[in-house]
This record gives structure tokens, sequence and C-alpha cells, in this order.
């Protein structure tokens, strides 16, 4: 019995990492939904929302007004979500080059500061982005391109994870393999997520609009609900820089996790393959056997120990995982100055722990709605 569960543990693992992504490759084979983008030129509402940005809010706006796209069709927000330091008279410095703010007195968190703002959004395509994110001068070019599609609902950006020397962090790694995955996706049906960071969406779409719940994962599921699909696009890059403090990096990772399992259970009716059929099969594996990985890995752990009492050739498996976690501690007493290949088995690890206690918060009734943004 305890080899049986050591076994389905370790498949857990390892189907929702490989296994899931390779069922969606071998799909691919037979089945491709291409994305049919021309050049087109909607009117679009830029929303930038903003706390206390008053350090990057400058450079961002700097980096949305050079953007290649005709001005008379874009409209900038800036939701300014109960800053108290220098966000707001920094961006009234911008209002002639049509900068609109929108001060939220009371701050009541991203999501409805967001949903504030769609309200005042005049444009055909909305798109989200945070003041850490900056954008290729032909992000927008690309990203409306995709929306000529009539299949589409939503676009993700793709994300660019830079140290703080310049080039990918061992993060960078974990965040090109999410990226590669959401391609496969794209390419077979639909994404199950979108980049909180860099995102667009039809206006219809975001008219369902939460203030209280992760914005980019319902938008998906919206799209998903009104019969669109959600497409990342390797041309819409988001890039924004890895977290200096550790600690920091750490709880924005439990917030976003805990902020994705309420969705998620808040919208169950979409594990219905009856009516969602693929998509069903992709939410459950992207994000629920995603996030059930910790317990798996607890699970391996504790089987193995016990069975090297019983079966010899676990010991050679309890070696491996030995060398697995000594590798990511290693990695973590070392700080920046690791090798990179040790680095990804710290980041995997840290990243199950933020998810573990992600569930931990849930399972004690807690949610998230105010949000920081993180120093970058």
């Amino acid at each position: 019995m305890l080899e049986i569960i050591f076994i389905g543990a370790v498949f857990g693992i390892g189907y929702a990492y490989f296994g899931y992504p390779f069922s969606l490759y071998l799909l691919s084979l037979v089945r491709t939904k291409p994305i049919q983008r021309s050049s087109i030129e909607p009117s679009v509402t830029l929303i930038i929302t903003a706390f206390n940005e008053e350090k990057r809010i400058r450079q961002k706006l700097e980096n949305v007004l050079v953007l290649i796209y005709p001005k008379e069709k874009l409209q900038i927000i800036v939701a300014s979500d109960g800053s108290t330091d220098l966000t707001n008279p920094i961006v009234q410095e911008f209002a002639q080059e049509g900068v609109v703010l929108l001060d939220i007195q009371e701050r009541k968190g991203k999501e409805n500061a967001q949903k504030i703002a769609v309200q005042h959004a005049g444009g055909e395509i909305i798109v989200f982005s945070d003041v850490a994110t900056l954008m290729d001068a032909d992000a927008f070019v690309n990203l409306v391109a995709n929306f000529a599609d009539p299949t589409v609902g939503s676009v993700s950006s793709e994300d660019r994870l830079i140290g703080t020397d310049g080039k990918p962090s061992g993060e960078g790694a974990y965040v090109r393999y999410e990226m590669w995955l959401r391609r496969l996706e794209s390419k077979v049906n639909t994404l199950v997520g979108l980049s909180g960071s860099f995102f667009a969406a039809r206006k219809v779409v975001c008219q369902d609009f939460s203030g209280d719940v992760q914005s980019d994962f319902r938008t998906l599921l919206t799209s998903v609900k009104l019969g669109y699909r959600g497409v990342s696009d390797p041309e819409m890059i988001g890039y924004y820089r890895d977290l200096a403090d550790e600690k920091k990096e750490f709880d924005r990772k439990v917030r976003t996790v805990l902020r994705g399992i309420t969705v998620f259970f808040r919208h169950v009716e979409f594990l219905n393959p009856i009516r969602y059929g693929l998509f069903a099969y992709q939410y459950f594996c992207h994000k629920l056997l995603r996030w059930c990985v910790p317990f798996f890995l607890v699970i391996a752990l504790v089987a193995n120990l016990l069975l090297v009492f019983s079966v010899p050739y676990f010991l050679v498996v309890m070696a491996g995982q030995v060398i697995f976690y000594g590798a990511a501690l290693l990695a973590w007493r070392q700080g920046e100055s690791s090798a990179r290949l040790l680095k990804i088995p710290m980041y995997f690890l840290m990243a199950n722990y933020a998810i573990l206690v992600a569930w931990c918060k849930y399972f004690s009734g807690k949610r998230v709605v105010l949000w920081t943004p993180s120093e970058r």
C-alpha cells in the first residue's frame, strides 16, 4: 500500500508538470486552433492601477507614451487606489499628454480600482497593466492584432523576469516553462490564466468585472463562459524585475495563489467536461492538480522514508530526494552567488511551499482583497 501511495504521489507531481504539457503536445499533432491575427486599430483603453507608486509611476507613463498606436484611439487611465504619496501629482503632470487620473479616495484593492476604471473606459479593447511592468513600443500593435480573430476574448502577455544583474534569474527558467505551457494551451484550445501584470480583453468580457477576486483569472473564465478563448502572444512582452527582498517575493506568491484558489472554488462549474469540453481538463490540470503538488511532495517524502526500512530499492530513491532538497538548500544559503542550475530546485520548492501556505490560509478562512505593490 505504501508503494502505491508513493507511486501515486510521484505520478501526481510528474503529471502536473510534465504529463499535462505532454498531453497537450500530443493533442497539438492532430488539433490546432491558430490565431487569425491581422492589422487592426480598434479603440483601446489602458488601465494602470497604482498605490503609492511615486518611485515608479513616472517611468511607467514615459514608457506608455512612446507606444506606437494612434493617439486618438488610445485612452490612458491611472486608477490610484487611495494613494497617499506623490503618485497623484506626478500623474497629473501628464494630463496634457492625455493621461487621466482616476483618484479613488478609499483604498479597497486592485480589483476594485480596476472595476471602477472599467466603468470609465471607452475603448473596444481594455488593457490592464501594473506600474512595475514595462512594454516594448510595438506592444499594442501586436496586442490588438489578436482581436482580429473573433474567437479571441482575452490576450495575455509573456513575462520576462530580469534579475538584479539584468539577466534572467533562476526563477526565469520557471517563468519560461510557464510561457512555453501557455503557448501550447493557446495552440490547442485556450489559456487557463492570464499574466496579471499585463493582459487585455474585449470590453464585453469586462462587463462582469468583479471588484473582489483575482482579475486576470476571472477575466479568462469570463471569456470562456461567453464562448471566447484566451491566448498568449509571444510578441506581447511584459518586462519586470525580480524582487530584491525574498520574503516579499514569497508573500507575493502566497497572495497570488490564495487569490487563485478563491476564484477556482467560486467557479467549479468549469470542471464540467460536458459543458466546457477540453477546458475542464485544462482547468483541473493547470490549476487544481498543480496546487496539489505540495501535498504530493510531502506524501512522497514520508512514504519514501517508511519504505526505506522494508524495500532496499527505495534507499536509492531516498538518496535522490536528499540530493534534490540539499541542492535547493545550498542555493538558498548561497543566495545570488549560487549556480543557476541549483536555483531551479530552490525556486521549485519555494513556489510549492508558497502554495502550501496559501492552502493553509484558505482553509483558515483568510482571503486577500487589498494589495501592496512589491518593490522591484
